[in-house]
């Protein structure tokens, strides 16, 4: 089940209100994608924390094999 990248957006946006945000279909498929969350909560984290932290605001859309999106590339860094 394909997911739209405006969805992925929302539910990182509701997690982290204030963050600078870019999401991108690798394959034009809605199951590859690539996102950048620069954000202030992420402010003396690691980045392995930040990670967690997108992956959990995603509310469980990548578990398991019946997940909505299937890869999500991320880059992740606290707001200057």
């Amino acid at each position: 089940m394909a997911m739209e990248a405006a969805e992925i957006e929302r539910l990182i946006r509701d997690a982290f209100p204030t963050a600078q945000i870019d999401i991108k279909d690798l394959a034009g498929d809605g199951n590859h994608y690539a996102a950048t969350v620069v954000a202030s909560e992420f402010k003396g984290l690691s980045r392995v924390k930040q990670h967690q932290m997108v992956y959990a605001a995603l509310k469980g859309k990548m578990d398991g094999p019946a997940g909505e999106l299937h890869a999500l590339a991320l880059t992740t860094r606290a707001a200057d």
